[in-house]
């Protein structure tokens, strides 16, 4: 069996006329010269037309034509533009192409030529429904990936794809993000970091000045501060009657005596309760000290509610206000009764995985605690399956 393809064959398709010519009787009028006068139509088809002219034509030259029918025993005509194509000196015939047609011009020939090529008589109720239909559809979108388009206009429509996309993901993260933090994770409704505060007070009424700053560190028995007190205050209670005459008690109110607080513990200055030169009672506080080899803790209430989710031992995550870092640590105790009466939250108490600065205490800290999936929980879960 012989395979071999005849490359010199030409499909039937490749070499047929764009419009079908018709010979239909019909009569052009010429109406560019000075006699309009009509001519036979030889042929006719949907894009053109050819006739016999009675004088020379050039090749281009544009006329001014009106197509004549006869339908019914009625007169139909059609203003058209010709353009000559060929055009035959010896003989006169003259092959035109139709130039600017307009759409109801074209349903009508084309109605004409195709009830004529079918062998039907050609009606007016006919040529009237064909005008009255739109018969013509939009041109389809071509689909040509774009090649139509510069390189700028290619960049920005990637670049318009890419931001609508990341538009996208990040909407989809926030979702994700607020449903995870909804199920998942448990947030406090008040923290603090917390020491355990040693207290120095005054031991006698008067006025204080300070020795040292905020923060500052002081050693076991180092100065915190001087007071001075009236000689009366110290005296008060051991004076006999004959010291308590008017002149003596106003010469021991004018009488000062200084003293000195000291640090019992090394200690780190946590806040000083009372200003430099102003007066203070006997007993009221001054200093609230913080021992340097006490760790910080955090405090923390939870809602009751939350009462499986803050267990003793449940790993939590905090942040101190003031720093960006993220700090973890485990839930050691938690309690939720008052002295008083049944408490509405559970307050517990956090111990850090890493030293907590006694710097800290006081500040506000805020803490959840994450008990969703994470990789690891998925890595045990899939040794667990031997996976």
């Amino acid at each position: 069996m012989n395979t071999a393809v005849n490359v010199n064959v030409v499909h039937e398709s490749e070499a047929q006329r764009q419009h079908a010519r018709v010979r239909i009787p019909a009569k052009l009028r010429l109406l560019d010269e000075r006699q309009p006068h009509d001519v036979k139509v030889d042929d006719l088809s949907a894009g053109g037309l050819s006739f016999h002219a009675r004088q020379p034509l050039t090749l281009g030259q544009v006329l001014r034509a009106r197509l004549l029918f006869v339908v019914d025993n009625l007169g139909l005509s059609m203003d058209v533009e010709l353009q000559v194509r060929s055009h035959d000196p010896s003989s006169g015939r003259t092959g035109a192409q139709f130039q600017n047609l307009e759409p109801r011009d074209i349903a009508t020939l084309r109605h004409i030529i195709t009830t004529h090529l079918s062998g039907e008589l050609i009606s007016v109720g006919d040529v009237l429904s064909t005008l009255q239909r739109d018969n013509f559809t939009k041109a389809r979108k071509q689909k040509d990936n774009g090649s139509g388009l510069s390189g700028f206009a290619r960049l920005r429509a990637v670049a318009v794809s890419l931001g609508v996309f990341a538009v996208g993901v990040a909407a989809f993260g926030f979702i994700a993000k607020s449903m995870y933090g909804l199920y998942f994770v448990s947030h406090a409704q008040a923290g603090v970091v917390s020491v355990p505060m040693t207290q120095v007070t005054m031991p006698r009424d008067g006025t204080v000045q300070s020795l040292v700053e905020d923060g500052g560190q002081v050693v076991k028995g180092a100065p915190l501060a001087s007071f001075s007190t009236s000689m009366l205050d110290l005296l008060k209670g051991h004076l006999d009657e004959q010291q308590l005459e008017p002149a003596k008690v106003e010469e021991l109110f004018g009488k000062q005596m200084s003293g000195t607080l000291t640090s019992p513990c090394d200690c780190v200055v946590s806040r000083q309760l009372v200003d430099d030169g102003q007066y203070a009672s006997k007993g009221q506080v001054i200093f609230q000290l913080v021992p340097r080899t006490t760790e910080a803790t955090v405090e923390a209430r939870f809602s009751y509610r939350q009462f499986d989710e803050v267990k003793p031992g449940t790993p939590v995550n905090f942040q101190v206000a003031g720093e960006d870092e993220v700090r973890t640590g485990r839930i050691v105790s938690s309690t939720s009764l008052d002295s008083d009466s049944l408490a509405s939250d559970i307050r517990v108490q956090i111990k850090p995985d890493s030293i907590l600065p006694a710097e800290l205490a006081g500040r506000p800290t805020s803490v959840d605690s994450d008990r969703g999936p994470s990789l690891g929980w998925l890595i045990d879960k899939a040794a667990a399956r031997g996976l």
